[in-house]
């Protein structure tokens, strides 16, 4: 049973920053049907690293609710070779945007984390209060950080201004507009890129690792459906974890990508490269109390994502 709304976005000007990325613009297709006015702004107007810049948009354009989905993200190779670039850039754009919020009295705020915040062994599946209770994984140490002080930094406002900050901790996300470049992207973006190239060249398909990793996916277009669904219905300090409730291994998901892809060919499984966390599986009861659900199958977005892919692949 879904409680009633405690914050409605119908007439509101909305801010979704970040709207070029994967979640942002998932975000924007999903306020589509919310009555509201989405407010964006690109790179070359304001750029998010500069303070300054943030402040000034942020009160010339008196945005009511923000969506704090920009940030600088990749997988592995790109958070272990370069680590500077991942904990800098986060730390500042979150930090711009949610001071620049309170200055001008936005009405509520949502930040987006990542399932990477929790320790590198904790429990599976991970629980809000997990968090700060063990080492981070190596491999993703630096944007971890970064997001674990946007958490922290909402936590703060609500208790030093009373600002109805929240924030939400998505799984591993796939979907339209996803980044498939192999020196930057994620897991399901990578192996579909391969795949697609191992169906063209009649070659196998490289995966990284043992491909024993379980991992737990979660469609972005499910996870916009459930950010606005916590931006109407939530309003607390803790953070709030954004799962399906269940995972698969690595070979299983390279497995289903093939299948979507329609290719052969054999994996390759290299384990002279990491395979990161042995296990990342949210815990999202809290959630799923709330009367939330997700409503798209892990093969069915594939399929929608390989799609997506086929139509936009130079860009992606």
């Amino acid at each position: 049973m879904t409680s009633a709304p405690l914050y409605s976005l119908a007439g509101k000007r909305v801010w979704v920053a970040g709207h070029r990325g994967m979640v942002g613009a998932a975000l924007v297709r999903r306020l589509a049907s919310e009555n509201c006015e989405v407010l964006t702004v690109s790179r070359a107007e304001v750029d998010l690293l500069r303070q300054d810049a943030v402040e000034s948009w942020v009160k010339a354009n008196k945005p009511q609710a923000v969506f704090v989905a920009a940030a600088t993200v990749g997988g592995i190779l790109a958070n272990d070779t370069r680590p500077a670039h991942f904990i800098y850039e986060n730390l500042a754009l979150e930090t711009n945007i949610i001071e620049a919020a309170r200055q001008a009295q936005v009405e509520k705020l949502i930040f987006l984390g990542s399932s990477c915040i929790y320790p590198r062994l904790a429990p599976q599946p991970m629980p809000e209060d997990a968090l700060l209770t063990g080492p981070l994984e190596p491999t993703n140490q630096w944007y971890a950080i970064a997001k674990i002080a946007g958490i922290m930094m909402c936590r703060a406002y609500r208790r030093q201004y009373g600002c109805d900050y929240i924030s939400a901790m998505p799984t591993n996300l796939y979907g339209p507009g996803d980044n498939f470049d192999l020196q930057s992207s994620h897991v399901i973006p990578a192996l579909m890129a391969k795949a697609h190239a191992a169906k063209r060249d009649g070659t196998e398909i490289p995966v990284w690792g043992s491909g024993s990793p379980r991992r737990e996916f979660l469609y972005v277009e499910d996870l916009a459906d459930a950010v606005v669904f916590l931006m109407k219905h939530y309003s607390d300090e803790e953070h709030v974890n954004v799962g399906v409730g269940s995972d698969v291994t690595i070979r299983e998901v390279a497995e289903l990508i093939a299948r979507a892809v329609g290719v052969e060919s054999r994996l390759r499984f290299d384990a002279t490269k990491p395979d990161g966390m042995p296990r990342k599986l949210l815990d999202s009861a809290k959630l799923l109390a709330m009367g939330w659900r997700p409503g798209t199958a892990l093969d069915v977005g594939l399929r929608q994502t390989y799609e997506w892919f086929l139509r936009h692949r130079a860009a992606a």
